[in-house]
């Protein structure tokens, strides 16, 4: 069963992924990554370079190494990205040979029944805009672990039905977020 959280309030800017990945006790090195519709404010020209590496610019593949020790180099805002997390066992080639997943224009995003984009993927990471950033995975693990780190994350699939009441948790946030500007 695939879950899914959408983080979109209780930051101040959206996606760094240090952050993330220390929440998630670095998970992301246990993967092999497909980083496509990519745009972000990097601090070294390098770093995106290197995640732009395909000829035209569509996508990177990277080991779940070198995208940590991107990150713990230059953690820099990612605007639009989909992070596609693969089992080591699937090979670039492999990958490829499907459509390449988009953060803007993806329904299954926004459906109560949410889905990854590609079909080996086993986990997908999204920033959105700059304004929220989305995590689905078959692993259920990996969603619960990210709702405890980020608890204004909330249930991607309960969010997408309309279920949720937020008015009394949002004024307790801004109680909260007042006491500390103070």
């Amino acid at each position: 069963m695939i879950t899914g959280a959408i983080e979109y309030k209780g930051e101040e800017r959206y996606t760094y992924l240090r952050k993330i990945f220390q929440s998630l006790n670095y998970f992301e090195r246990d993967y092999h990554w497909l980083i496509t519709d990519c745009e972000a404010a990097p601090k070294k020209q390098g770093h995106y370079q290197r995640i732009r590496q395909s000829k035209d610019g569509s996508y990177a593949w990277i080991s779940g190494e070198e995208l940590t020790n991107i990150i713990k180099k230059d953690d820099f805002q990612w605007t639009w990205v989909v992070l596609s997390g693969f089992d080591k066992c699937y090979s670039k080639e492999e990958v490829l040979k499907y459509e390449l997943p988009v953060a803007d224009g993806y329904g299954g995003f926004w459906e109560k029944e949410i889905s990854i984009q590609h079909p080996l993927a086993s986990v997908e990471i999204v920033a959105w805009d700059s304004c929220l950033t989305l995590i689905i995975s078959k692993k259920k693990e990996i969603v619960q672990q990210f709702r405890k780190a980020f608890p204004l994350s909330k249930d991607l699939s309960e969010y997408n039905s309309g279920v949720l009441d937020e008015s009394v948790e949002y004024e307790k946030w801004l109680q909260e977020k007042s006491k500390k500007d103070t």
